[in-house]
C-alpha cells in the first residue's frame, strides 16, 4: 500500500507517533510518503520504502500570514498524482485534516478517489480546535474524514463532548517498540549526572503551562529531602525560565539539570529511576509510556488518558492534579529501597509491552482496509 502521512515534524507527541508509525509500516512493506514542512525529527530515511516531500510556502508581501494550508493541500495533490499514493493518513485535526479534505476534493475533480484517515491527538481537540475561531473548520474536517481515530478513550469522549461528530471514532492508542529496548546495555554514563548514592528523577515535555512544570519542581523538592536525588529536565518551552528560577529560590539549583531538547531521551531514561508527569491534562501520555519502556516507573496526575497508560500501584502511581505532597510521598515509596524500585521497574516494562507497536500497527492496517472499502467499494 502507498500511504501519505501528514504530521507536524517536531518533538511533539503527534509528530513522534506519526513518524514511528510510518517507519513501522515501511518495515511491513508499505511505501510511506511523509509530506510536511521539514523532515520529522525521528525520521530515518535509510529505507527504500520511506520518502520525504517538503512543503514549501512561497512568501508573498500580500499575505500577512503565509497560507500553509493552501501550500499543503496543493502539495498533497501533486504527490498523490506523482507517486500514485493510495491513502492519506493525517495526524492532528488542524490544519492537516482540513488540508487533506481540500486535496481529496481537488483529486476527485480528476477522477481520483483518495481515502483519508484522521488521527486526533489531543490539543487539536481540547484546546486549539475548540477555539471559536477554529471550531467550525475542525468539526467539518472530522466529519468529512473517512475514518477517525483517537489516541485514548478519554480523548474520544472529549471530542464527542466538544464537537458535533456524526461518525464513529476508533480508539487506537499510542505505542512503543518494545524490541527496541530489549537487550540494550545501559552504558549511559550515569555518573556524569548523579553520584552513586543518588536516584535520578526525570521529566520530559515541551514545558508548556499544561505540563505544570512548577509541580515537577515542587514534587522533586519534597522527594530529595527524603531520598538523595537529582532531577533531569528534558525539553524547551515557555515555562523553562521560570522553572530555573524556582529551583534557585528553593536552594536546589545544583540538584536540577536542564538539558534542553534532546535526541537521546532514551539514554537519559535508561539511567532514570522515576518519571514525573503531573500534567493538567494529557490525551494519552506518550512520554510516560516511553519512560515505562525504559523500565522507569511513573508518578503522574490522574487526568485525561493517563490512567489508560499508567496503572495505579503497578507501573507507578496516580494523584489528583496539583497534589504535589501526594506525588512526592508515592515517589519516595518507590525510591526508598532497591527491592521496591526494582519491582516497579520490571512492572513498568510489563505495562509498556501492552502497547507494543506490532499490536497497534495491525489496528491501523485494519482501519486502512476499512477506509478503502468505504471510499472505493
Amino acid at each position: 500500500m502507498k500511504i501519505g502521512i501528514v504530521c507536524y515534524p517536531t518533538f511533539g507527541g503527534s509528530g513522534v507517533v506519526a513518524t514511528e508509525l510510518g517507519m513501522a509500516l515501511a518495515k511491513r512493506g508499505h511505501e510511506i510518503h511523509f509530506i510536511t514542512y521539514s523532515q520529522p525529527v525521528r525520521l530515518e530515511l535509510l529505507d527504500k520504502n520511506i520518502h520525504f516531500h517538503e512543503v514549501n510556502v512561497p512568501e508573498y508581501p500580500l499575505f500577512h500570514y503565509q497560507p500553509y494550508e493552501l501550500a499543503l493541500s496543493s502539495k498533497l495533490v501533486d504527490m498523490v498524482k506523482m507517486h500514485d499514493i493510495e491513502l492519506l493518513h493525517v495526524h492532528y485535526a488542524i490544519p492537516h485534516a482540513y488540508a487533506g479534505y481540500m486535496a481529496k476534493m481537488m483529486l476527485a475533480e480528476v477522477g481520483i478517489k483518495l481515502p483519508m484517515v484522521t488521527t486526533l491527538h489531543g490539543t487539536d481537540i481540547t484546546l486549539v480546535g475548540n477555539h471559536p475561531f477554529y471550531k467550525p473548520a475542525v468539526n467539518f474536517s472530522i466529519n468529512k474524514s473517512d475514518i477517525v481515530t483517537s489516541v485514548s478513550e478519554s480523548l474520544k469522549q472529549d471530542t464527542y463532548r466538544h464537537f458535533d461528530v456524526k461518525i464513529d471514532i476508533h480508539v487506537v492508542p499510542n505505542f512503543i517498540d518494545v524490541n527496541k529496548y530489549q537487550g540494550i546495555t545501559k552504558d549511559c554514563k550515569r555518573e556524569r549526572m548523579a553520584n552513586k548514592d543518588e536516584r535520578i528523577v526525570t521529566h520530559v515535555s515541551n514545558f508548556r503551562k499544561v505540563k505544570r512544570i512548577p509541580d515537577v519542581i515542587k514534587t522533586f523538592y519534597l522527594i530529595q529531602k527524603e531520598v538523595p536525588s537529582k532531577l533531569i529536565m528534558v525539553g524547551e518551552g515557555p515555562e523553562k525560565e521560570a522553572a530555573e528560577r524556582l529551583c534557585e529560590n528553593l536552594g536546589m539549583a545544583e540538584k536540577v539539570i536542564f538539558v534542553g531538547n534532546s535526541n537521546e531521551v532514551d539514554k537519559i531514561l535508561g539511567y532514570s529511576d522515576l518519571f514525573l508527569l503531573p500534567s493538567e491534562t494529557e490525551s494519552f501520555g506518550l512520554a510516560a509510556l516511553e519512560a515505562m519502556a525504559n523500565g522507569v516507573p511513573v508518578i503522574s496526575s490522574n487526568t485525561g488518558g493517563i490512567p489508560e497508560v499508567n496503572e495505579q500501584g503497578f507501573s507507578g502511581y496516580l494523584s489528583n492534579v496539583g497534589e504535589c505532597d501526594d506525588m512526592a510521598e508515592k515517589g519516595i515509596s518507590i525510591l526508598k529501597d532497591d527491592a521496591t524500585l526494582s519491582k516497579f521497574k520490571n512492572q513498568a516494562i510489563a505495562q509498556a509491552s501492552r502497547f507494543d507497536i506490532d499490536k497497534i500497527v495491525t489496528m491501523y492496517e485494519d482501519l486502512y482496509k476499512e477506509a478503502f472499502t468505504k471510499v472505493l467499494g
